[in-house]
């Protein structure tokens, strides 16, 4: 296994991007292999690794189609319907409490009335 080339952070040479560059760009790696990597020191823990892809060698972002779309939507609609109570909060329900916040804090709701 070859070892990857590793740049010091903000010193890649042009032409090689990392994922949220190329994604910016509107591009996608495309199955290819990475390229090369960054590494940002860090004072207390080991150094942050980004990886690098080939912009020459990216394709174009695929775009949504409608069935994707209303995979999305029905995705989001799930996220914000209470199980409790079956409605829809209007924002996404959190993780921590599983429930719409009337449906978690009852007594709260009602001292507040």
């Amino acid at each position: 296994m070859a070892t990857l080339p590793v740049y010091p952070w903000r010193l890649a040479p042009d032409g090689l991007a990392t994922l949220r560059q190329l994604r910016a760009a509107g591009l996608r790696p495309g199955g290819q292999d990475v390229a090369a990597q960054l590494e940002r020191p860090r004072r207390r823990r080991g150094p942050l690794v980004a990886y690098l892809y080939r912009i020459d060698q990216a394709k174009p972002v695929r775009p949504m189609t409608p069935a994707k779309w209303a995979a999305l939507e029905r995705a989001n609609t799930a996220r914000r319907t209470c199980p409790a109570c079956r409605r829809d909060a209007g924002y996404v329900i959190p993780a921590a409490l599983g429930t719409c916040v009337p449906c978690a804090f009852p007594d709260d709701q009602a001292a507040a009335a």
